[in-house]
């Protein structure tokens, strides 16, 4: 059995029960906001976050309408973003589809996403309870510091492995953190279960931005970018930064402050990816992540009871280290 249909094994029909109410909400029947929406919804993805509110609310009691209406409330923001981040990076394609930008345009682009944006409050109001609303709403907030945040490093010419964790901590990692929390709170969890929930979703969610930022060093259409593309943003992630720091190569740092400074050529991209890999980069990243993985196993030890859910989760962490894409 495949890790995918390990995670979805325990909770399958309430999977698809948030995939149906999702849907529902990425629906209108107007002309041009319609045909948007539909543009979005058509890209569905793995559901790897709502999965996690799931698992997470299972593990502590199990899954009720709160739980579902907060599921669809954080993908929501979380798409919202997605549509909003595109406009910003001036990206051309989301998962090997156009993005919505280039579909149509930014001024329609930024309003899908505040129409996203609004229906994931109203969900999420659906709960009735408050504390889920105050987390995803400060999720909203994180979300939007850790894209300022990432622009404004573009100008820090330091290259330092805490400020790369800063950044990351404010983007994947937040959104992984609250959803184990919030799934967690949706099921009556205390608030010590909470906290731990939310330690073990934040330390699945920098593991799985590492993975992305090593994909970024290898060429693959299912990817959905090509290689060098983070560089091309302005964007020195952890591989490279490791090899950087390694010490020496004079000529190297220039081509990373040509990054930062967004002047570097295809060329020059190809030198920096393979100096990265030639200075071992990439097993180090690899190595952070197992580190990583052995602070997520510890919880899934400590934390779980139910076989299901503890092979659920295993499954989950294993994914995370293993994806393709």
């Amino acid at each position: 059995m495949d890790y995918l249909s390990r995670i979805k094994k325990p909770i399958e029909q309430e999977l698809n029960d948030f995939i149906e109410l999702f849907n529902e909400c990425l629906s209108h029947e107007d002309g041009l906001l319609s045909q948007a929406l539909s543009h979005i919804r058509q890209r569905g993805g793995k559901r790897m976050r709502p999965m996690l509110i799931l698992l997470a609310a299972k593990n502590y009691g199990g899954i009720s309408k709160v739980t579902q209406y907060a599921a669809v409330g954080l993908e929501l923001l979380h798409t919202a973003s997605l549509v909003h981040d595109d406009v910003v990076d001036e990206s051309g394609e989301r998962r090997g589809q156009a993005s919505v930008n280039a579909t149509y345009n930014n001024k329609v682009a930024v309003l899908v996403g505040d129409y996203i944006l609004s229906t994931a409050l109203l969900k999420v109001s659906n709960t009735g309870n408050q504390r889920i609303v105050e987390y995803l709403a400060e999720l909203g907030r994180i979300l939007a510091a850790g894209e300022i945040l990432q622009l404004s490093n573009i100008q820090n010419q330091e290259l330092s492995e805490e400020v790369y964790y800063q950044v990351i901590k404010q983007k994947t990692a937040a959104l992984f953190e609250a959803c184990a929390a919030i799934g967690a709170i949706s099921a009556g969890a205390s608030d010590e279960e909470v906290e731990k929930a939310r330690k073990f979703g934040q330390t699945l969610g920098i593991m799985f931005q590492i993975r992305d930022d090593i994909f970024d060093y290898y060429d693959s259409k299912d990817i959905g970018k090509p290689t060098g593309n983070d560089m091309t943003e302005g964007k020195l992630t952890l591989p490279v930064i490791y090899a950087l720091n390694k010490g020496g190569y004079e000529s190297m740092h220039t081509l990373a402050k040509k990054v930062k400074a967004g002047t570097i050529n295809a060329d020059e991209i190809a030198v920096l990816v393979e100096f990265t890999k030639q200075q071992g980069g990439i097993d180090y990243a690899e190595q952070r992540m197992q580190e990583f993985s052995e602070i997520c196993m510890d919880y899934i030890r400590t934390s779980v009871k139910e076989k299901a859910i503890k092979d659920a989760l295993t499954a989950y962490v294993d994914y995370v280290i293993e994806r393709k894409y």
